[in-house]
């Protein structure tokens, strides 16, 4: 059985040796407007077929933690119109992330069409420090520019963040990490990640909001509240009186069940108490333990993003453009053009066709249902984003200057993991209906 370290290496010498690999890619284009993403594209797609000759291990090794596999091109001839000739790709960990994207149920194969077959698209979106945001032209992952001080805290967590997926099998509202690369063009480096989508590839979302527990200027700004699909924050959610109405039918059916094992055991109040919260309150517990890992590591300012469906508003929107699709068609002559069977909207799973409102939860992880006597008919996209924040000597003379500036009752957003957790934990129980 082939160690840890020697699979690495048989990594890396593959991508040395193999200098012409490029050339066999020929039947495949990677068209991007940026010649960066075209690099993503080919790295990508380079990355997971030389995986794809990798035994997988029987267990992962601390040297899997460390590892890399990169390679460098030079004056390469094919798709320059779309390439740059010189760049380099890195790939972080390649065996790791293999493994967390078995745990999180996506195959290798799915992975690379989706972030290869076309080009992601642009986000408005914008993290903090200018980072870019991208999403699979079939919307089901989100690549984001991130940090060289970024990478040094993944790689400080990753080992944990691992066996934090093992032990909840994959089950978290934690971010679904799936792949960090470095590309180099032109001598510039740039640092990727990439990530599950938290909001669907199919249901639109019509309202987002950010939430960390915090009111002091959590709230969206004229600039944010100008774009398409704003970002709103906790003080928002809050003057909106928006509510999360979470579906009761998993509760009643785990209450039944509840109802006959303490029937047949010795009844302690402490165990009644615990299983009748946990099995009413799937999603808090899920929570809970995220926060106690985030905790743990002394990682704060991490957020939960919210989408909001409207199921009602999204049927309306359907019909509208369909009546309006009828006039276009009445309209022309006849014999219009297809879509191409290239063409992205065609690319995505041909499986059985969804009712409104409906979800993949294979797909849609993230997503939940309203309960039935939700004032709307909704569907919410929730999960825990932005979880790289040390709290390092930075954050701390952060926490300082807004103490002083607006008192120490205020609730601003940079204090110490613990409390923050418990914070944003107490926060998010006032938000479930």
């Amino acid at each position: 059985m082939a160690s840890a370290s020697s699979i690495a290496a048989s990594i890396a010498s593959k991508t040395k040796t193999k200098k012409k690999h490029f050339v066999a890619q020929k039947v495949k284009l990677f068209r991007a407007s940026d010649p960066l993403l075209s690099v993503l594209m080919w790295g990508v797609n380079h990355s997971i077929n030389e995986l794809s000759h990798v035994q997988i291990p029987i267990m992962l090794m601390p040297d899997d933690f460390k590892a890399y596999s990169k390679i460098k091109v030079d004056n390469h001839l094919f798709n320059k119109e779309n390439m740059p000739s010189h760049f380099k790709f890195k790939e972080y960990c390649p065996l790791v992330f293999r493994n967390l994207r078995e745990r999180f149920g996506i195959d290798d194969q799915d992975f690379l069409n989706s972030l290869t077959r076309s080009a992601p698209l642009n986000s408005e979106a914008q993290g903090r420090s200018g980072a870019r945001f991208h999403t699979s032209y079939d919307k089901r992952y989100v690549i984001k520019t991130i940090s060289s001080e970024d990478v040094a805290e993944m790689h400080n967590i990753l080992k944990k963040y691992h066996q934090f997926i093992v032990e909840c099998h994959g089950n978290t509202l934690l971010p679904q990490f799936l792949g960090m690369y470095r590309l180099t063009v032109d001598g510039d480096e740039t640092y990727m990640i990439v990530t599950r989508n938290v909001f669907s590839h199919r249901l639109s979302v019509y309202k987002k909001y950010d939430l960390k527990g915090s009111t002091v200027a959590r709230e969206a700004s004229d600039k944010e509240k100008a774009k398409e699909l704003p970002t709103y924050k906790d003080n928002d959610f809050i003057n909106d009186g928006q509510k999360i109405y979470i579906n009761e039918e998993n509760k009643k059916m785990f209450l039944e069940k509840l109802r006959k094992d303490v029937e047949v055991c010795v009844r302690h109040d402490f165990f009644f108490f615990f299983f009748f919260f946990f099995f009413s309150c799937q999603i808090v517990i899920q929570l809970l333990g995220c926060l106690l890992f985030l905790a743990q590591l002394k990682l704060m300012d991490y957020s939960l993003l919210v989408g909001i469906h409207d199921v009602e508003r999204a049927e309306q929107e359907e019909v509208e453009s369909e009546e309006n699709e009828a006039e276009e068609e009445g309209e022309s002559d006849g014999g219009g053009i297809g879509t191409p069977p290239d063409s992205p909207s065609n690319t995505l799973d041909s499986t059985k066709p969804l009712s409104p409102g409906e979800f993949d939860p294979t797909i849609d992880v993230y997503a939940i249902k309203s309960n039935e006597s939700a004032p709307r008919k909704e569907v919410y996209f929730m999960a825990i984003i932005d979880i790289l924040q040390h709290y390092d000597a930075k954050k701390k003379a952060a926490h300082a200057a807004k103490t002083v500036k607006h008192g120490a009752g205020a609730e601003i957003s940079t204090v110490n993991p613990e409390q923050y957790s418990k914070r944003f934990y107490d926060f998010i129980t006032t938000i479930l209906s």
